[in-house]
């Protein structure tokens, strides 16, 4: 927001001493932080002064064009009197709109305008011509290149008279940026309310006029939504659409960052600015019948000022006559109904439209504009009638004509909102010393109405200020104007809690332990695409094509929510990879989602906090969302040097780095052959824990290699934590030590050769008894002492007892384990 000082000394009288920078200190400190301060002023420079010309005599040049070479009145700035000519200069001048005794402006030698278009005496169409007759265009004070600009007798100029001084007002601007719960300091009204409170003056609202009730006595409107709270229409009749806008306002206008146009669109801009009301002036003979507000149909279209045809929506708002569409409520006006330079009679409108609906509307159609950009942080809406009853006049003072008696104002302003509070609260919360006395006098100077009974408050909030809802707005809002310095600077004291749950220690020990062990972790965007679902070989009834799309994704080639944490991983190696880092073992600790189908969350009001049904609903809506690690090696673990060859980082790497965070977590890992996508067939392990699946390790498929750019061999693992924390057995004991010895016993089992390892050491588990400490898988054979489609496996058994076990004991419990494995497998000792 640019605000023009002058602009905002007229509507509140701060002290005459106070500097601009002392102003914009103030509003920094209010939180309106002022990025800048500029200063307007001609982008001339050199001598610029009022000419009168004495003569001229018009010549017709053979290109088809006639010039006139003019004897002009510069003052103390003339060439000395001749016998041919009085104490004058000659200029040669293009133009014809001007006549001897004519006042204009003159740029002599050694001006410089704008664009570095520098003066100097020079010979043209035979004619020494001693500086320049000047056009707006060429001075910067418009877009006027039809003549050269005439002056007034009435400004009391003489020849000789600094032009400069004439012609430009010199004022300051505050570049101003307003966050976007201060929206009614999106206009001159709300920043000088704003000034006075901090100066501690006055201040007079020029718009406070209330609304009237409801009346259909000027031009016909019907409003169809309830997205429309009040709509209010002037009509002006006998304008001079020749009109000129008066200097001042260009001049606001400009400084304020909105080009002039024409007197009825600078006046709407310029209440516009002043009140914080957007309005919209139409042009009444193009209107058909009365104005109707509503909302879109499939199909419709309408041009809006900007020349640009638009399909429209059926969520978009829309002012309309018989005629169709003729704007987009808050946004933009339509073409067919403009003002132009035509135009006599002019009908107002002011409206109150609903700010969400505003903001959807240009942010659908790309159209952003001054109006919509003060609707969708809300227009006072009890401030229709008196913004189009200020234009009205202003149109009617410099473009003539009167505003019918006659004026339609259709709903009404709200009531004010009323918040029942502490007054202790304010000090409370802002830890300073803040009486009640000071609190009331600043709410009322911001324009509330406070009533105060012992240490209650009730607080009625007008309806420019939708952003105080609640006490603590109060409290922030009493806070920000007596000085955010004012606030106490004691460190909250924590309240006493228990430290970290033990999911939280273990995740940490997780990624500490895991970093440890030589992977180094990666964050990466949680967004993918459905290609990279498909370049993982999922198949259609995967669950982890079970995405979440984005309402409103970054980017739209990725606009679901993750549901693995591969993809990203794969892209972080295949860019390490591109710049020739070969040997990598990255991981990534992260969130997923899954759609389960569930029903749409509500979306509860900001007005007061959602209700324990409301979370519960939003609770239910959430999809699932499980807590994943996942981690990926290249290339060679450890490399080739003086201590031997590479190691090639594989499949055990990946099962390490499963079992270090199961062991981590205090949880056994097993592992079991398995299918999957990402993973090569035969290559891949399930990963379970007591019996239930927590993530999959191994080798990836090759095609999934190629796709994602990966080098060759490349091994993956993907866990999920959320499965492995919430695990309600018991986690793995640690057995009391004994003095006793270990009785060994070793077997050697004949299986068919797509019986799983680990099924059948499971088996052995189960039939071995009590006196087990552990099995260990420690050879696989296959050759020609097995059978053709068999496999030896190899396990070593380790008896423990309360006491020293006889040979026949652990013979016996190797026996019974053999039987458990023979009966499930057909599993045959070899001998």
């Amino acid at each position: 927001m640019k605000a023009p000082i002058s602009w905002l000394r007229e509507l509140v009288r701060l002290p005459a001493e106070t500097t601009t920078a002392e102003i914009a200190e103030k509003f920094t400190a209010l939180g309106l932080t002022v990025e800048h301060i500029e200063t307007t002023g001609p982008g001339v420079t050199g001598p610029l002064v009022v000419g009168k010309v004495l003569s001229f005599t018009e010549e017709p040049q053979k290109n088809g064009k006639t010039i006139r070479y003019c004897r002009v009145d510069v003052g103390e700035h003339n060439d000395a009197a001749t016998d041919e000519h009085p104490a004058s200069r000659g200029i040669v001048c293009g133009a014809h709109n001007f006549e001897e005794g004519t006042l204009v402006v003159v740029a002599l030698p050694g001006a410089v305008l704008p664009g570095d278009f520098r003066i100097s005496s020079r010979k043209t169409y035979g004619h020494i011509s001693d500086g320049m007759i000047c056009a707006e265009d060429e001075l910067g004070l418009g877009t006027d290149h039809s003549g050269i600009m005439v002056l007034s007798p009435k400004l009391g100029l003489a020849p000789g008279d600094d032009a400069l001084e004439a012609l430009w007002t010199r004022d300051e601007v505050l570049d101003i940026d307003v966050t976007p719960d201060l929206g009614h300091c999106l206009s001159l009204r709300g920043l000088a309310r704003e000034a006075a409170t901090v100066h501690d003056v006055a201040y007079h609202d020029r718009y406070d006029t209330p609304m009237p009730e409801p009346i259909r006595a000027g031009y016909p409107i019907a409003n169809l939504s309830d997205r429309c709270t009040a709509f209010v229409a002037l009509t002006i009749e006998g304008f001079d659409p020749a009109a000129a806008t008066p200097r001042f306002m260009v001049e606001r206008l400009q400084a304020a960052g909105v080009r002039s146009i024409s007197l009825p669109v600078d006046v709407t801009n310029y209440v516009m600015l002043e009140s914080g009301q957007p309005l919209h002036a139409y042009d009444a003979e193009k209107l058909v019948g009365p104005i109707r507000v509503r909302l879109a149909t499939a199909g419709e279209e309408l041009t809006t000022l900007d020349g640009v045809r638009r399909r429209l929506d059926i969520d978009d708002l829309l002012i309309t006559d018989d005629s169709g569409p003729i704007g987009l409520a808050g946004v933009m006006g339509g073409e067919t109904t403009e003002v132009s330079e035509t135009t006599s009679a002019i009908v107002l409108e002011a409206a109150a439209f609903s700010p969400a609906s505003v903001s959807r509307t240009f942010r659908r159609h790309g159209l952003p504009s001054e109006a919509s950009k003060r609707f969708e942080r809300t227009v006072d809406p009890a401030l229709p009638f008196a913004a189009a009853r200020r234009a009205a006049d202003l149109l009617v003072e410099h473009g003539g004509g009167r505003v019918l008696d006659g004026f339609t104002v259709v709903g009404g302003a709200p009531a004010w909102h009323r918040i029942d509070m502490r007054a202790g609260l304010i000090p409370a919360i802002l830890g300073g010393d803040i009486s009640t006395f000071e609190s009331i006098r600043v709410l009322e100077a911001g324009g509330c109405r406070v009533t105060a009974l012992g240490d209650s408050l009730t607080v009625e909030v007008p309806t420019w200020r939708g952003d105080l809802r609640d006490p603590y707005d109060i409290v922030e809002e009493v806070g920000r104007k007596v000085g955010y310095h004012r606030i106490g600077r004691r460190v909250p004291i924590a309240p006493p809690g228990r430290g970290l749950t033990t999911t939280q220690r273990t995740r940490r020990a997780i990624m500490r332990a895991v970093a440890e062990a030589g992977f180094t972790e990666v964050l990466s965007l949680p967004f993918i695409s459905e290609s990279d679902l498909d370049r993982l070989r999922l198949d259609p009834w995967d669950p982890r094509r079970l995405v979440v799309r984005l309402a409103n994704p970054l980017a739209e080639t990725t606009p679901f929510l993750r549901t693995s944490l591969l993809p990203g991983l794969f892209m972080s190696v295949a860019r390490n990879t591109s710049r020739s880092l070969d040997d990598l073992a990255l991981f990534e600790r992260g969130s997923v989602w899954f759609d389960r189908g569930g029903k749409a969350a509500p979306r509860p009001g900001v007005e007061q906090r959602p209700t324990s049904d409301e979370l519960a609903a939003i609770e239910a809506a959430l999809p699932e969302q499980p807590e994943m690690i996942a981690a990926v090696v290249t290339g060679n673990w450890q490399p080739a040097g003086w201590h031997g060859p590479a190691v090639p980082a594989d499949w055990r790497h990946v099962v390490a780095f499963a079992e270090t965070v199961c062991r981590v977590a205090g949880r056994r890992l097993e592992r079991m052959n398995a299918t999957t996508a990402p993973w090569h067939p035969g290559r891949c392990a399930e990963l379970l824990v007591g019996g239930t699946h927590i993530g999959h390790a191994g080798e990836l498929h090759p095609d999934v290699i190629r796709d994602f750019g990966l080098p060759a061999r490349t091994c993956a693992v993907e866990l999920n934590l959320t499965a492995l924390f919430g695990r309600d057995t018991e986690p793995v004991r640690i057995d009391q030590l004994t003095g006793f010895p270990l009785a060994k016993e070793d077997v050697a089992l004949v299986v068919d050769e797509g019986t799983p390892a680990e099924a059948v050491r499971l088996a052995l588990v189960e039939g071995a008894g009590r006196l087990l400490e552990s099995v260990t898988l420690f050879d696989v054979y296959r050759g020609d002492q097995v059978p053709q489609g068999k496999k030896s496996l190899a396990f070593a058994l380790r008896f423990r007892g309360d006491r020293t076990l006889k040979d026949a004991e652990a013979a016996e419990a190797r026996d019974a384990a053999i039987a458990v494995a023979a009966k499930q497998f057909g599993a045959v000792q070899r001998a």
